[in-house]
């Protein structure tokens, strides 16, 4: 996957600054594992007033020159039921200091890996929002709002849904000059908080960084004389603590 797409998921959504809803939804990245169908995603609010949150799902698929791009969720074959990740309820209403959870459900096949952006967009809400609330509601809401100026805050996070087999296979190629990672497997491996230091001064270190290496792909670095590469490859359950020495 470019690390463009995955390496900046963030996304703001700004209405207008500092009371109101204040929303966060934890782990920017998440996993379905083979033997997993549903996943509680929750989502807190930090704010002073209500967040009424819309949680939006794209598919992230590939053209033929490895390209990203983000298309809707289609039906299945059969019309009645989604192919692929579905958010229920896919309307949140969060109160002040308060949480509440949406179920990411997958359904359709499981032979290959799949990646999904999931977006919580606060909103203001309409009718046709279909938030479970009365027009008079809405409208006092509104008009607490526009009593200061407000940001309302959106995040976008990357789901990540495992083949029904999942099979990790990684393999390391070390040579004197370039470190390489390379998954032969079906399923994302992540290196995690990658960090290079300097051997002859603590203090020298570079940004910690985080690198999913999707089936087929490498993840791969130049060594620098005089430096160690730290991190952790994450393997499904597996987590292994690396380090790669330059002299």
């Amino acid at each position: 996957m470019k690390r463009s797409l995955l390496s900046v998921v963030l996304s703001v959504f700004c209405l207008t600054a500092q009371a109101g809803p204040q929303i966060n939804v934890g782990t920017v990245y998440d996993y379905l594992d083979a033997g997993q169908s549903t996943y509680l995603k929750r989502v807190f609010n930090s704010g002073d007033a209500t967040a009424f949150v819309k949680v939006n799902v794209l598919e992230i698929v590939y053209d033929a020159e490895g390209k990203p791009q983000e298309i809707p969720v289609v039906n299945a074959a059969d019309g009645a039921s989604r192919n692929g990740l579905m958010a229920s309820p896919a309307r949140l209403i969060v109160p002040a200091q308060g949480m509440q959870g949406t179920r990411l459900l997958y359904m359709g096949e499981r032979d290959r890996e799949r990646y999904f952006r999931v977006r919580f967009v606060p909103v203001v809400p309409e009718k046709e929002d279909e938030f479970a609330v009365t027009g008079e509601e809405r409208e006092d809401y509104k008009k607490s709002l526009t009593a200061g100026v407000n940001v309302m805050t959106g995040f976008g996070t990357v789901f990540f849904v495992r083949p029904k087999d999942a099979r990790y296979a990684t393999v390391i190629n070390d040579t004197e000059s370039r470190y390489e990672l390379r998954n032969d497997g079906n399923t994302v491996v992540v290196v995690d908080e990658f960090r290079s230091c300097s051997l002859s001064k603590e203090t020298d270190c570079g940004a910690t960084t985080k690198h999913h290496v999707l089936a087929g792909k490498t993840f791969a670095f130049d060594k620098e004389k005089g430096r160690e590469y730290r991190f952790f490859l994450v393997e499904g359950t597996e987590k292994k603590s690396l380090k790669v020495v330059s002299r």
